[in-house]
């Protein structure tokens, strides 16, 4: 049934390209012939493998492989999505689906682990935590499925029951319980408050439906309530996500009628130009936009735009660089396909994208569009901004630099599994303002750290040994220095305990984001961590002069985004 259904497709696809061709003039005949006569190539490869390949293939599999292929060689943006897929994109674009509002991930047991959970959401409501393992879902085991099958098991209709079987460590049995399934919508703004007494700070963690709507409900909460006159609006990572809502979330501070955002495509249809059409909802408080090397498509659109309208300074580090507008189409089957169609030029009349996928080399690879090419823009009131890859910071702010022991109790999740362990020895702690990981709370951390067998690590400075000795061996200088090469190692070595107290500080920084999470979700953890956070430090120290801050708007201040971008600032593509 499956290959007749993919015959009858290729068959379907071929009539259509040669129908729709025939209509085209006589000037594309050489290009029209010759996407029928591949795509006819293609039915009859396809259709002799099927026949007479010596061993059984599986033809979905194997048209799935050619399509992704195809749309690989192009950007990787351009995505074939089937009906089984569909409702992770639409989550994408909406943030909604029906489930029990927790977010889960891989052990390292043969079950599949809360990772966090949605304040007042089903998971919330019948005392799920991070930490929780699941064992059954409506009495089947999961042991060893994947986080998608156990994700699939837990979603459904809004209103069914799910029965589940948790496995919390430091309880002796399993427990069950019942969870009636929501729409599970999530807040795209993920925390807002006050970070000093005038200073607002919004924090967006992507672009999806109606997120400008929950920008102005905290934009006004915080000024008309809280007495901010000043605002953070913080993009940092946020991936991007709807275009219409970038161009809401810019027309709240900037005039009716400012042009936000231009596109241009192949298909004339795709040109346009979009304007702020609606009434603003505040063109004079002072406004600082933080972004990051993870700041991404609609969030460049806003903090470019909203630099190139000289309304808001901008400080962290270079955006990603992506300067691609994608669009769906549907397909048979209830697939479709999101492809890209245009390219988008911020108020300047720059675009921000940072890989040239139309120019590969021989091998394949993707260029970044080279310094020569990149080219002079002016915004409003005249100052210097550059295109060719991502918006740059009018304030540079280097990125935190953590030491390998750090980044590796974090990707092995040993920090969390301390922060499950704590938890179940303090059945509370203090409020978010106030909590603080004390000395002999990191003692016990170290304690903890020593007794994880399966915890390893290298650090910098032993991989640099490494790569000297590879050197001195292809110089001929390895045997003559072996005995000052062995001392040097052993030298080197990893010291556990010398490297926890080194890196103490940034340790303990993530041990209180974990339990602050388990304890009063991410809006918690989020309230404390802006406590050390240098961009919101600067954005602060910025909005609180405001010589430097309106003169960085007008020029007279040297921006950073005046300085024409350097190879070394580029990033890398991993949208």
């Amino acid at each position: 049934m499956i290959r007749r259904k993919i015959v009858r497709t290729l068959v379907i696809c071929i009539a259509a390209f040669a129908m729709v061709f025939s209509t085209l003039s006589f000037t594309n005949d050489k290009r029209n012939f010759e996407v029928i006569k591949n795509l006819d190539i293609f039915y009859s490869l396809f259709k002799e493998l099927n026949n007479y390949y010596v061993d059984e293939i599986n033809p979905e599999k194997l048209i799935r492989t050619a399509i992704d292929e195809m749309l690989k060689s192009l950007d990787p943006y351009t995505n074939y999505i089937p009906e089984e897929d569909m409702d992770d994109f639409k989550f994408m674009t909406t943030g909604e689906y029906g489930g029990i509002g927790a977010i889960i991930s891989r052990s390292d047991t043969c079950y599949i682990m809360v990772r966090e959970i949605y304040k007042g959401m089903p998971a919330d409501k019948i005392g799920l935590r991070p930490g929780d393992y699941f064992v059954e879902i409506n009495g089947k085991s999961v042991k060893d499925f994947k986080v998608d099958q156990v994700s699939n098991q837990l979603r459904g209709k809004p209103g069914e029951e799910v029965k589940l079987t948790i496995w919390r460590p430091g309880q002796p049995k399993f427990f069950g319980t019942v969870a009636k399934r929501e729409k599970i919508q999530i807040n795209p703004v993920s925390y807002y408050g006050m970070v000093d007494a005038t200073t607002g700070y919004i924090s967006l963690s992507n672009f999806t439906q109606d997120c400008s709507s929950e920008v102005k409900k905290a934009f006004l909460e915080l000024k008309q309530k809280r007495g901010a006159k000043k605002m953070i609006l913080d993009l940092r990572g946020n991936p991007g996500g709807l275009l219409d809502e970038a161009i809401r979330t810019v027309n709240m501070f900037v005039p009716r009628g400012s042009e936000v955002l231009s596109t241009k495509g192949k298909i004339k249809s795709y040109d346009k130009v979009y304007r702020a059409t609606r009434e603003p909802v505040d063109t004079e408080m002072p406004l600082v936009v933080l972004i990051s090397r993870g700041s991404a498509s609609a969030s460049e659109i806003v903090a470019g735009a909203l630099q190139d309208l000289d309304r808001a300074v901008i400080i962290g580090q270079r955006s990603f660089g992506k300067g691609l507008v994608q669009s769906t189409r549907e397909l048979d089957y209830k697939s479709a396909l999101k492809m890209t169609t245009a390219k988008y030029y911020i108020p300047s009349g720059r675009c921000i994208q940072a890989l040239d996928y139309s120019h590969r080399d021989k091998d394949g690879a993707v260029g970044y569009v080279p310094d020569s090419l990149i080219h002079e823009f002016k915004t409003k009131v005249g100052r210097t901004v550059f295109d060719g890859g991502g918006v740059s910071p009018d304030i540079k702010i280097d990125l935190d630099k953590y030491s390998n022991i750090t980044a590796s109790l974090v990707s092995n999740d040993v920090i969390f599994r301390y922060a499950v362990d704590y938890r179940i020895r303090h059945a509370s702690i203090a409020d978010a303002d106030n909590f603080k990981i004390t000395d002999a709370d990191y003692d016990d951390f170290c304690n903890f750290v020593a007794n994880q067998k399966s915890f390893t690590y290298k650090n910098q400075s032993s991989e640099a040994l490494k790569k000297l000795v590879t050197a001195a061996k292809a110089d001929k200088y390895y045997d003559d220095n072996k005995a000052d090469f062995d001392r040097l190692e052993k030298s080197l070595e990893p010291k556990l305990e010398k490297d926890l107290a080194t890196s103490k500080e940034d340790i303990v920084e993530f041990i209180e984001d974990e339990i602050l999470t388990s304890y009063y979700y991410r809006g918690g953890s989020s309230a404390h961590a802006l406590k050390s956070d240098k961009n919101v430090e600067c954005a602060i120290a910025t909005l609180n002069d405001m010589d430097k801050y309106r003169g960085l708007l007008n020029g007279s201040v040297p921006s950073h985004a005046g300085d024409k971008r350097i190879s070394n600032e580029k990033n890398t593509d991993s949208k």
